[in-house]
């Protein structure tokens, strides 16, 4: 499994940050960070997900209220949004 973040969506409400912690607040930038991911495209940040944080990152991505968060299974299928 793993999550796509797209930074310029986010608006920074902090939501993903409150459900799982590879979420981080950036302050100065007003928009959330995804700890140990890598940069595929501008602005767009991958991550594989640790199979014991499944559930924290699913909940991330529904509470993030712009969907600015996907998470994706190891076929590559949508799951959240």
């Amino acid at each position: 499994m793993h999550i796509e973040y797209d930074r310029d969506t986010c608006i920074g409400m902090f939501q993903c940050v409150a459900e799982w912690d590879a979420f981080e607040k950036d302050e100065d930038a007003g928009k959330a960070v995804l700890a140990d991911s890598e940069e595929r495209d501008e602005d767009l940040f991958v991550r594989e997900v640790p199979e014991d944080a499944e559930f924290d990152a699913k909940f991330a991505a529904r509470a993030c209220p712009v969907e600015a968060i996907a998470v994706y299974d190891d076929d590559g299928e949508q799951l959240i949004p």
